[in-house]
């Protein structure tokens, strides 16, 4: 069963976080991260079967987002939901940075695939 109110409450934080990081990494697609945080939401607080702790976990859910411009507020839900700390958000498109403007696999738990247009 879907929690509105703890949904709605993480859609929220995932919109928050997503201008801040566009903000401070001086990065675009702020539309296409505001318009998923609701279905991230819904999908990350009742849909999904993950375990931050154990991201690899073989019978965790796989979810992939094809539209990698949306990267930062899949990292903000993965820092919401545990897999990552929310401080790293703070470096998001920074220089060295593993949080990159487009979704990347590596060395991001919970990031199944490399998506975006340039993320091909």
């Amino acid at each position: 069963m879907i929690d509105i109110k703890k949904t709605e409450l993480l859609s929220k934080k995932i919109r928050k976080h997503a201008l801040k990081m566009t903000h401070l990494g001086n990065s675009s697609h702020i539309g296409s991260n505001l318009s998923i945080a609701d279905i991230l939401a819904v999908l990350y607080g009742s849909i999904l079967y993950y375990n931050s702790n154990n991201p690899n976990s073989e019978n965790r859910d796989r979810f992939i987002l094809s539209k990698g411009h949306a990267g930062a507020a899949l990292y903000a839900t993965l820092a919401e939901c545990g897999f990552i700390p929310l401080e790293k958000l703070k470096t998001h498109c920074q220089n060295g940075s593993d949080l990159s403007g487009h979704i990347s696999h590596k060395e991001i738990p919970g990031v199944e695939l490399s998506t975006g247009s340039l993320g091909h």
